[in-house]
């Protein structure tokens, strides 16, 4: 997955590869082998170089606010933007012509299915939620429509790039 995070006027590129409780992250250029986990939520402990440092997120419903992270007595506000999403695709742009994909962009579990084959939707509805790296990801509609097909049920385990859902 890759990430743009900015903090105090500073953009830096992040992009983050799981396989199970070990994390790469390459930030800059530069890469981190990580063990993390998620004791509770909001939570997190990352083991990096036989130290470990514990980290706490603030809950945070709006995806234009920044984050407040909490790193021993340090406070920082980062905001998380999502390249892809940045980009906007055909559909994202005000083309609903043809049909428009939901993908995974790590591998993950799908938790919830929250609309039905045939079901109308419109841009930004959630669709189907799906846990990676112990976080839960809402996918949305990119575009008003009708989903056409919904590839996996609640409890199946999915790749990174699976198609989860068709919209037409």
């Amino acid at each position: 997955m890759k990430l743009t995070a900015e903090q105090n006027n500073e953009q830096h590129e992040i992009e983050l590869t799981q396989n199970g409780s070990n994390l790469t992250a390459e930030i800059d250029g530069k890469k981190y082998e990580i063990e993390a986990s998620e004791p509770e939520p909001n939570v997190y402990l990352l083991k990096h170089e036989n130290k470990i440092f514990q980290i706490f997120v603030a809950p945070n419903n709006k995806p234009s606010e920044p984050f407040t992270v909490t790193v021993g007595n340090h406070n920082f506000e980062i905001k998380i933007f999502n390249p892809k999403r940045l980009r906007g695709t055909g559909a994202e742009s005000g083309q609903s012509e043809g049909a428009s994909e939901i993908k995974t962009a790590m591998p993950g579990k799908v938790v919830r299915v929250l609309a039905e084959v045939g079901a109308e939707i419109k841009q930004g509805d959630g669709v189907i939620i799906v846990e990676a790296m112990k976080m839960q990801n809402e996918m949305k509609s990119p575009k008003d429509g009708v989903i056409k097909e919904i590839r996996f049920a609640e409890g199946a385990t999915v790749n990174a790039g699976d198609i989860l859902v068709v919209i037409e």
